[in-house]
């Protein structure tokens, strides 16, 4: 049987040998990615994010691993839990610190138990528990996890589903305006009025990836992230030298679009791209120009997509605005396995009938499509 091992920092794994349990069209599952959230300081103990990958050796072979952190808050996570800290407290109980295996700070589906086969992700799942259960936490939770990893869960991890908002061409659209004709009258015009008011206001957009991107670009970007957190009150965790090496480690996956003024960014929106998806991540301006957030984050991610091949955009969590501009409701997943039997009880069954609510959700938001007919 494989050994199990926890990991405190990733960069004490080969880098070829995390990539290859993963098909590599997830940049965030990458090694680079992940590492380099803790090389540039964007983990942090005052955070509630520290390391603790579990996987499984065969000597000196990695066989399945699990990103994971363990979390002193659920700060970062987008799978909201903060009820059942409460009632733990309520009960005179501590619900952190708990394990999460998720990408930080991204609510971004994808491969979460990383192995060569079903036997080994079944394996890390046992390995997981273990290994909470050792630690005397609370719990364990699998964020964002694609439908693939779903065969490997047991009964013991019951399911939570969101809804997000997502852009496919599965109509085989090739430009802007053959995905307009897909529209009703009302959305087509609302679309090309908002894309016109940008046009007349003199803002200009410009599209670099990494290895085009000058240290001002990615100043400017990082610039307009932070800027964002700030006004909302949150913590802008990313750093700067973080956002540098993404646009060196990932030199044709990091996509920047930057809207300019006589040649000054006034705003921007960061972008990564995997095997056939545009994932949106942040955005942020200094210029407040009416449309301008939905030309930066919408449109020109539809454009590249159109111009690059891609099927699908995923421009972030929530949103039903979203769904005017095209991006129809989708449903997301996470599992969560509660060490305390009686709160495991309570929380399946709570999971239970949260999903049917928000399965009602999803089907009255298609039942709202601006497409003349499914997109």
């Amino acid at each position: 049987m494989p050994e199990a091992r926890i990991i405190g920092a990733l960069t004490e794994i080969p880098a070829a040998q995390w990539d290859a349990l993963h098909g590599g069209h997830n940049p965030f599952i990458a090694h680079a990615f992940l590492a380099g959230l803790e090389q540039h300081g964007c983990l942090r103990a005052r955070y509630g994010w520290m390391p603790h990958h579990v996987t499984l050796w065969e000597g000196a072979q990695l066989v399945a691993a699990a990103p994971g952190y363990r979390k002193t808050n659920s700060h970062g996570e987008f799978v909201f839990d903060h009820a059942w800290a409460h009632a733990y407290a309520q009960h005179g109980l501590d619900y952190f610190p708990k394990w999460l295996g998720a990408v930080p700070y991204s609510p971004v589906t994808g491969p979460r138990l990383l192995g060569k086969d079903p036997a080994a992700r079944r394996r890390l799942l046992e390995a997981i528990v273990e290994d909470a259960r050792a630690q005397g936490w609370s719990s364990a939770h699998v964020n964002f996890h694609t439908e693939a990893d779903d065969a490997a869960f047991c009964d013991e991890w019951p399911e939570r589903i969101d809804v997000q908002y997502h852009w496919r061409n599965d109509a085989g659209w090739s430009t802007f305006d053959d995905f307009l004709d897909s529209m009703n009258h009302k959305h087509r015009k609302n679309i090309r009025q908002e894309r016109a008011r940008v046009a007349r206001s003199g803002v200009r957009l410009r599209i670099v990836h990494g290895d085009e991107a000058s240290e001002a670009d990615i100043v400017a970007i990082h610039g307009f992230y932070r800027q964002t957190f700030v006004e909302f009150g949150n913590t802008p965790a990313l750093t700067e030298p973080f956002f540098h090496h993404l646009a060196h480690a990932f030199p044709r996956q990091l996509v920047v679009i930057l809207a300019e003024r006589d040649g000054v960014p006034v705003a921007g929106a960061l972008c990564l791209r995997g095997g056939h998806t545009l994932y949106g991540r942040y955005w942020g301006a200094s210029e407040r120009v009416p449309g301008l957030h939905f030309e930066a984050c919408y449109y020109q991610g539809i454009e590249y997509c159109l111009q690059q091949g891609l099927k699908v955009f995923e421009p972030g969590a929530q949103g039903e605005h979203k769904l005017a501009r095209g991006f129809l409701p989708t449903l997301v997943r996470s599992r969560h396995w509660i060490a305390d039997p009686r709160f495991a009880a309570a929380i399946g069954e709570w999971c239970v009938e949260e999903a049917g609510a928000v399965r009602r959700y999803a089907d009255l938001l298609a039942a709202h499509s601006p497409y003349r007919t499914a997109a």
